[in-house]
């Protein structure tokens, strides 16, 4: 069962570039296109939108690809 986050959380996760971390900016409960693709999502297995910490780059996740920093 995926983890479930909320906006303001610290999380990381692994990326083709290594190791990133962000904090979740909003969560999606319902599908939405982004960056020209639907990402499918609902209220048991929302999305995450994530900005990056060391980037403004805004990035997409399930709850199943994350993990919480404390």
């Amino acid at each position: 069962m995926p983890q479930h986050f909320k906006v303001g959380d610290h999380v990381g996760w692994n990326s083709e570039a290594g190791k990133v971390s962000g904090r979740i900016i909003a969560v999606h409960t319902r599908d939405t296109l982004y960056k020209g693709y639907v990402h499918h999502c609902s209220e048991a297995d929302p999305q995450y939108e994530i900005r990056s910490d060391r980037s403004d780059h805004v990035a997409l996740h399930k709850g199943a690809a994350l993990h919480r920093i404390d």
